[in-house]
């Protein structure tokens, strides 16, 4: 049943989860933010966005940026569909 859920991709890859980790890690190299804390940002987006549209996983990027001083938080969340209503 793993191997299926694998094919259809139900599950990321290990490979796609440890590169989403090393990206989390440059970023907190990068910035002041553990990556447990940034994990954590992606995740409550994803909540909050799932709301409204399904997230295709697999393509999220977060990334921190320091552009001139003034920092911020990056995220591409590519959607696969909108949902009609929400859940609120």
């Amino acid at each position: 049943m793993d191997f299926i859920s694998k094919m259809f991709g139900k599950e990321p890859a290990s490979k796609d989860i440890a590169k989403e980790r090393l990206k989390l890690i440059l970023i907190h190299d990068r910035s002041d933010m553990s990556p447990q804390f940034l994990e954590s940002i992606k995740n409550d987006i994803i909540k909050v966005i799932s709301d409204y549209a399904e997230v295709d996983r697999d393509g999220i990027e977060v990334k921190y940026e320091d552009d001139m001083g003034s920092p911020a938080l990056v995220a591409s969340i590519p959607l696969k569909n909108t949902k009609k209503t929400s859940r609120r």
